[in-house]
């Protein structure tokens, strides 16, 4: 059941002997209702919960919590929300606040930022460029700033005007995947288009429906679809670690298998891992940095080898950027320039993928797409995690890929893209049981005359 009717059947029970347990399961339900996720169902898997809906499970469970002077760490709450779930979001901070406690917010969002009593502005830039406050204060200071923040707070982006033809329609017929209910929708080929619609409305679920009945290959970039692990890196995934290890050889006159942490180069302490992991009983494991490799992976009879005065394991610590000049002319630098573009010039090669946000996974395999052309893609909440100026540069990758002829349909919540967008498809009304059905379909200009459009209203007023 969904749990306002699963709320409904408990308040049925008038057994005197229910009394207690039937108010405190109540309260429970309605915190989950107030923070937006009435639409779950109690049977739900854990597993199939977004990082989100995880979250948001968490701060509904101590919002009737008795205890008070706690400190609440939420990272990113309003990933996954649709802007009318945002002030559902906000009551319920406001009022874990408010039974005493102190909640720290890492955030992104225009509308929580702006319910901050208090904002720390790190910056100027990401990985080895950020680290600085850039600005302390309340949000009216923040929106006077000259911090990249700032600026961005106080822009207001135009609708799109102008649209792109579709080259094709693709005709989406009875599509009743989980809540979906029997919706017919046209989908256009060749432009970018948005799907929309609040929290559970089935926007995955007509994605995923699309994908079974197309008869073409469509790349479907999600969060959850990339397999990653200890030894996992950027420069592995990409195919970028090989070369580099191919050029250590052909300079040192050695074999290639030396300069990798999963062969005859590996640390003999920790096996290429760069941390010693502890198993415990009843704990989770714990890992503590190698004390022989100091977390570089490699042993150090080859870290005496040497390419343009660097060892391996300083050419697999520099950061994308770093590398893209390092190796100028190498064959494998258009790879590297692919992560810039999708903004993870940051990360370090070396980096274990299991240190990533969902976020920064998925732009890593975009990264790995980007010379594809006449493709379809669907990229499920891509600005997940990200700062406005990252969405506005990540949007101008997605107008220039949709300009080499590839076909985005983009499962999105965020306001910036959805105006940019050459066409939307939206879903609702509501969430779950009460979603699944088509409210509109047309270009975001349309969308402002849209008498069923739940978006409507947000989008008119970001304008």
């Amino acid at each position: 059941m969904p749990i306002p009717d699963a709320a409904k059947f408990i308040r049925q029970i008038d057994d005197p002997l229910a009394r207690d347990i039937k108010t405190e399961i109540l309260k429970r339900m309605n915190a989950l209702t107030e923070i937006g996720l009435g639409y779950l169902s109690l049977s739900r898997g854990t597993d199939t919960l977004s990082g989100g809906e995880a979250q948001r499970i968490k701060i509904a469970r101590y919002i009737n919590s008795p205890l008070t002077d706690m400190m609440y760490v939420l990272d990113e709450p309003s990933v996954g929300l649709h802007a009318r779930d945002i002030q559902k979001l906000k009551n319920s901070l406001i009022k874990l606040k408010e039974h005493g406690n102190t909640v720290m917010i890492v955030e992104h969002h225009r509308e929580v930022i702006a319910l901050a009593d208090h904002i720390v502005d790190m910056g100027p830039e990401a990985g080895i460029n950020g680290g600085q406050i850039m600005y302390q204060g309340n949000y009216k200071g923040l929106l006077e700033s000259d911090t990249v923040t700032g600026r961005m707070l106080r822009a207001k982006t135009p609708i799109k005007m102008e649209y792109r033809k579709p080259t094709d329609w693709y005709q989406v017929k009875h599509a009743n995947l989980h809540n979906l209910k029997n919706v017919n929708v046209k989908l256009p080929l060749g432009v970018m288009t948005v799907i929309a619609g609040v929290a559970g409305s089935g926007k995955s679920s007509l994605m995923e429906y699309f994908t079974s009945q197309y008869p073409g290959e469509v790349i479907s970039i999600r969060q959850k679809d990339i397999g990653i692990n200890l030894r996992s890196t950027p420069a592995t995934y990409l195919d970028i670690a090989d070369e580099i290890r191919t050029l250590f050889a052909k300079a040192n006159h050695v074999a290639k298998a030396y300069f990798s942490f999963n062969s005859k180069g590996a640390c003999p302490v920790c096996q290429g891992k760069g941390v010693i992991i502890s198993e415990m009983a009843y704990m989770d494991s714990i890992e503590t940095v190698c004390e022989i490799c100091h977390g570089t992976r490699y042993s150090k009879e080859v870290l005496k080898y040497q390419y343009k005065e660097k060892n391996i394991a300083e050419v697999m610590d520099m950061t994308v950027r770093q590398a893209i000049n390092f190796f100028e002319n190498a064959n494998f630098v258009c790879k590297l320039d692919t992560l810039a573009q999708v903004g993870l010039g940051y990360l370090h090669l070396n980096q274990s993928m299991s240190t990533l946000s969902g976020g920064e996974l998925q732009r890593i395999k975009l990264a790995s797409k980007l010379d594809e052309r006449g493709q379809i893609f669907i990229l499920d909440e891509p600005t997940d995690g990200l700062h406005l100026d990252d969405i506005r540069r990540l949007m101008e990758l997605f107008n220039k890929m949709t300009d080499q002829g590839n076909t985005l349909f983009i499962i999105e919540h965020s306001l910036d893209i959805i105006k940019d967008a050459d066409y939307i498809v939206e879903l609702g009304p509501e969430g779950g049981l009460a979603g699944g059905k088509l409210l509109f379909a047309g270009t975001p200009k349309e969308m402002l005359e849209s008498s069923r459009s739940v978006t409507r209203e947000y989008l008119k007023d970001s304008l």
